[in-house]
């Protein structure tokens, strides 16, 4: 569900991407290779390849794994490359799907035709969009909640997932103890870390400038205290008394706290797909121009988020969204969100145009997860939220404000960065209503009735997610 610009300036991410799953072989028999979040490699013999469903590969890499049953709804089949990602539904045949795979980068992405014939999707087992995190709560095995960990890191290390410098630290130092055990004083120093910063801090905040002071410094945040704020961070993390008999359960409650983090993250558990936004018109000549992000859909809801800057453009829930999209066959392909706002004081609603070739995937997505989401239980959101508030021995005041509403965060919408279409409903004022919305361009809302998810695929039903 990425573009090629979302993963601009990530080599490690393409690089493990870009690589096939499926040796060259009869209609038989066949080595698939199937890879996990930590960059391992799971090698099945298979026969029959090429009518083997999703469902059943599943079923082989969980076997070979000795992974418990929450595994079947907590991950997924993943085709992925640079240019594109797939989640596979339990019935699609992974062999047929690779084979249509440059029909399908022809349809979804604007890569120059010798990219597209050059990549190939490589099968991945990742965590399962539509996994709730109320359920991710209720898991134990150390097996699954490290491989939900090892994905987790990985999607803050390539600033997928954008952090406040304070909540990367604090991600930091988890993985300062995973890797480097119990902190212990004077050992290591933060010349230690210096050396491999980037094993735990997003690369934009390790590579720019001399150092993280002069990356913080330059992008506007609060200034951090550089390899010492990690330090001091690593310093803090609990222990858990009783757990260090055997090394690798004393790592769980690591693995649990590291989730919690994330858990905060409005858009933890997303898809992401690739776009272009328009620029707001600035200077004398009122040059736009328009920037590239990623959108981000997960069961909470989208953002957009700033492909270059690291940070969200607008976050908006289901019940405060409206949508729909256009294809090339209307106009040019897009994603079109509406939102209550205001102007000058007047409320009006807004309109945001991402442009993307990805922008029917999109939209299908949407309407499965409101689907899903009118179909689960109504404490289901509070109670995902209680959870997100807090990690493990560290629940902060009933009073306190919760770390990622701190002012000038970068998971809060920058709506001013943003270049909309305000209206009015003519000879009507607009109040703001929800879970409904007042008035709106499109008929496509939260409170729609019976959704259904669009297949999107050339030969047969593809679900992107």
């Amino acid at each position: 569900m990425d573009g090629t610009e979302d993963n601009a300036g990530q080599p490690g991410l393409a690089d493990r991407s870009h690589r096939s799953s499926v040796s060259s072989v009869g209609a038989r028999a066949a080595d698939v290779l199937v890879y996990l979040a930590d960059d391992t490699v799971v090698p099945l013999a298979v026969e029959n390849l090429p009518s083997l469903t999703a469902h059943e590969l599943h079923q082989t890499v969980r076997e070979v794994l000795q992974l418990p049953d929450v595994a079947l709804d907590a991950f997924a089949l993943w085709l992925v490359s640079p240019l594109l990602e797939v989640q596979l539904k339990p019935k699609h045949q992974p062999y047929k799907l690779g084979r249509q795979w440059q029909d399908l980068l022809l349809r979804f992405t604007d890569a120059p035709d010798d990219d597209v014939a050059m990549d190939e999707p490589s099968l991945q087992f990742r965590r399962n969009v539509f996994f709730p995190k109320r359920r991710e709560l209720q898991i134990h095995d150390k097996e699954v909640l490290r491989l939900l960990y090892e994905e987790a890191k990985g999607n803050v290390l390539a600033a997928r997932y954008p952090c406040d410098v304070e909540d990367c630290e604090a991600l930091g130092a988890l993985v300062c103890r995973v890797q480097l055990g119990p902190y212990q004083p004077g050992q290591p120093t933060a010349c230690a870390l210096r050396e491999k910063l980037d094993s735990f801090l997003p690369a934009h905040l390790c590579k720019r400038g001399h150092g993280l002071f002069a990356a913080l410094r330059g992008r506007g945040t609060k200034a951090g205290t550089g390899e010492q704020g990690l330090l001091n961070a690593y310093s803090r993390v609990k222990e858990v008394a009783g757990s260090e008999s055997e090394h690798e359960a004393s790592l769980s409650p690591h693995y649990r706290a590291y989730l919690l983090k994330c858990h905060e993250l409005p858009f933890y558990g997303s898809a992401f797909f690739h776009g272009e936004v328009d620029k707001p018109a600035q200077g004398f000549l009122h040059r736009g121009g328009q920037k590239p992000v990623s959108v981000a859909i997960s069961l909470e809801g989208v953002h957009v988020i700033d492909s270059r800057e690291k940070h969200v453009l607008l976050g908006l829930r289901f019940q405060e969204l409206s949508w729909d999209h256009t294809s090339p066959e209307e106009e040019e392909s897009a994603l079109w969100l509406e939102f209550d706002g205001d102007s000058e004081g007047t409320p009006v609603n807004k309109l945001l145009k991402v442009y993307s070739k990805q922008a029917e995937l999109m939209s299908s997505l949407i309407e499965y997860c409101i689907e899903l989401s009118q179909a689960a239980e109504p404490a289901a959101p509070q109670e995902s939220a209680a959870c997100a508030a807090s990690a493990p021995g560290n629940s902060p005041p009933a009073t306190q404000r919760p770390q990622l509403r701190r002012q000038g965060s970068v998971v809060c919408s920058r709506i001013q960065y943003l270049s909309t279409i305000d209206y009015v409903e003519e000879g009507e004022r607009i109040k703001r209503v929800k879970p409904k919305r007042s008035t709106s361009f499109f008929s496509r809302q939260h409170s729609l009735g019976q959704g259904s998810y669009t297949v999107v695929q050339p030969t047969e039903s593809l679900e992107q997610g």
